[in-house]
């Protein structure tokens, strides 16, 4: 199975890329479901730069999955329960100070336990882009970028 979300955000790559690496932290979609009720960071936390090997994210306090692959302010790729999930940030060139965050996720699970995956992974990874796109144009207008 391959799927792929994206949204468009308002804010250069390099200030989403910050709010993106975030995930390391927190998983940024239904905190109530994904993080016991622990809020998502929802400031930066001006995190080092992530690191293949490293921790690829965390929900309520645990660390899970290994990061693959880094290229700063494009791409995050790690591996977490048996699926591969890439963040990779795509400036628009015809649009100034806006980028399309796209998630990929894919997994070599067999069609029947890949299918309720992905109708699940929709609704949780359509929250997570959400939640990260509202926080960094929150921040861009905040710093008079937008």
């Amino acid at each position: 199975m391959e799927a792929w979300r994206g949204v468009t955000v308002r804010t250069s790559a390099d200030a989403l890329w910050p709010w993106v690496t975030q995930v390391r932290l927190a998983p940024y979609s239904y905190d109530w479901i994904d993080n016991l009720g622990r809020r998502s960071p929802q400031s930066l936390r001006h995190l080092d730069e992530p690191i293949v090997g490293e921790s690829f994210t965390c929900a309520a306090g645990v660390k899970l999955g290994r990061i693959l692959s880094v290229t700063p302010q494009r791409q995050l790729t790690g591996r977490i329960a048996g699926a591969v999930i890439s963040y990779v940030l795509a400036e628009q060139p015809l649009a100034q100070s806006c980028t399309r965050l796209l998630m990929k996720i894919v997994t070599d699970m067999t069609w029947l336990l890949a299918r309720p995956l992905c109708l699940g992974d929709l609704v949780m990874a359509r929250r997570q882009l959400l939640n990260l796109k509202r926080l960094a144009e929150s921040a861009a207008v905040g710093a008079g970028q937008a």
